[in-house]
C-alpha cells in the first residue's frame, strides 16, 4: 500500500492525506460545491484526488473499517462503515434535518436543480405547517445543527454560523437524502408532529391538575 505513496510527488501525498482526512470528518466529498460567499458552483479538487487514487484510498479506509463509496448520480464519494465516525444528533437536529429534506424535495420538484436555497425564515415556516417546530429554537439549538449539517456536507452558508439570520441565504446540497431516505420522510414527520402534539396534550393536562400550585394567588 504505501508503496503507491512512495512512487508520487510531495505535492500527490499531501493532497491524498488532506483528502482522507476530510473525508473522515465530513463524510461526503462532493464534485460541485459552492462558495460560501456568492453560492455559485465550482469544481471541488477534493474530488478528483478521490477519482485519482480511489483504489489506494479505499484500501487506507478499509483497513479502518471504513468502505469509499462512489456515488455517479449525486456526483460525490462518501464513507461507511463500522469505522465512519457518525455524530449522534439530537431531536432538535433531526427535525431540522427533516424540514431541510422537505424543501429540498419540494424545491427541486416545483423549480428546478438550480432553487435548492432557503433561510431559517422559511425553515421556522416549514416548521410551524408540519408541526415539528411549534415553539422557538435558541440560537445554540440553530448554531449546533447548523454546524453540523455543514461539516456533513448537507449546507452551505455564506460565512460564518454565528452570522446566519433570518433572511442569509443557506444552499441545501443533495446529501440531505443520504441521511434522510425520501421513502421515509413522511412517516418520520408523521411521527415526531404525533410526539410533539402528545407532550402538548401531556403539558396542559399537568398545568390544569397542577394550576393552584403553579400560579398562587399572590395577592394573599
Amino acid at each position: 500500500m504505501f508503496s503507491y505513496l512512495e512512487e508520487r510527488t510531495p505535492a500527490e501525498v499531501e493532497a491524498i492525506r488532506r483528502t482522507i482526512q476530510e473525508l473522515l470528518r465530513q463524510t461526503c466529498i462532493l464534485q460541485v460545491k459552492y462558495d460560501p460567499v456568492t453560492l455559485t458552483a465550482r469544481d471541488n479538487g477534493r474530488y478528483q484526488i478521490c477519482l485519482k487514487h480511489r483504489e489506494f484510498i479505499a484500501d487506507y479506509l478499509s483497513v479502518m473499517g471504513c468502505e469509499l463509496v462512489h456515488d455517479p448520480q449525486d456526483h460525490l464519494f462518501r464513507i461507511t462503515g463500522d469505522g465512519a465516525a457518525m455524530e449522534k444528533m439530537s431531536l432538535t437536529t433531526t427535525k431540522l434535518l427533516l424540514l431541510l429534506k422537505l424543501i429540498y424535495r419540494d424545491k427541486i420538484m416545483g423549480e428546478g436543480l438550480h432553487a435548492t436555497v432557503t433561510t431559517l425564515a422559511e425553515i421556522r415556516e416549514y416548521g410551524r405547517n408540519t408541526g415539528l417546530l411549534p415553539g422557538k429554537l435558541n440560537a445554540q439549538d440553530w448554531q449546533a445543527a447548523l454546524n453540523l449539517m455543514k461539516t456533513h456536507q448537507m449546507i452551505e452558508l455564506p460565512g460564518a454560523i454565528l452570522n446566519v439570520e433570518d433572511q442569509t441565504p443557506i444552499y441545501i446540497y443533495g446529501t440531505v437524502n443520504i441521511f434522510c431516505s425520501s421513502l421515509a420522510i413522511n412517516e418520520l414527520v408523521q411521527r415526531y408532529r404525533d410526539d410533539a402534539e402528545e407532550k402538548t396534550t401531556e403539558g396542559e393536562e399537568e398545568r390544569e391538575t397542577g394550576e393552584e400550585d403553579l400560579y398562587p394567588d399572590v395577592s394573599e
